[in-house]
């Protein structure tokens, strides 16, 4: 059986350094069904909410229910996660059944600091606590420098940080098997 995959990037900018660690992610994974999902939501808005809920965000919803595991990286913005996540996070929040409910999750960001998102890792798994996914612990990726970390085809250059990206991904591989 071919496992699911599915990627959230918490930046929507074009040539975004998280979404290319998500691509990078993927492959390390290996062998699967991999999805690289979008997050432009409308802003949350109970009023909109109480009108017409976003088939958008019912839609990725219904993909992490679907999979067996999912991959969100995160930029840092102004020591926090970016708004696009938080905003997303907020729509899923609202949906029957809560699709992230004991779902494997992997962690990562790229920043161009010299911490590489370690604050917005924290402040997204805050903010996933109320879900009950099964976050994994370590490794932990947090890509420093981003500008200088991929390659122009988006690849990772450090191969140190392809292997702890590879040792993270086996441990989700792992975790799903534990479900």
């Amino acid at each position: 059986m071919t496992l699911k995959l599915i990627g959230i990037s918490g930046s929507l900018r074009a040539g975004s350094f998280n979404t290319m660690l998500v691509h990078e992610a993927a492959r390390c994974f290996g062998e699967c069904d991999f999805e690289m999902t979008n997050i432009r939501f409308p802003l949350f808005d109970e009023d909109l909410e109480a009108k017409n809920f976003p088939a958008e965000v019912t839609a990725l919803a219904e993909k992490i229910s679907q999979a067996d595991a999912v991959v969100i990286a995160t930029p840092e913005y102004n020591k926090n996660l970016s708004g696009s996540l938080k905003n997303a996070l907020d729509w899923l929040s609202r949906t029957k059944p809560q699709p992230w409910a004991r779902k494997p999750v992997a962690i990562l960001s790229a920043a161009a600091g010299s911490t590489g998102g370690v604050r917005a890792q924290y402040s997204l798994r805050h903010c996933m606590t109320t879900f009950n996914p099964r976050i994994l612990q370590a490794p932990e990726i947090m890509i420093a420098f981003a500008g200088k970390a991929f390659d122009e085809t988006g690849r990772l250059v450090d191969e140190k940080s392809v292997q702890y990206l590879t040792r993270q991904m086996d441990a989700l591989k792992a975790e799903i098997k534990r479900r």
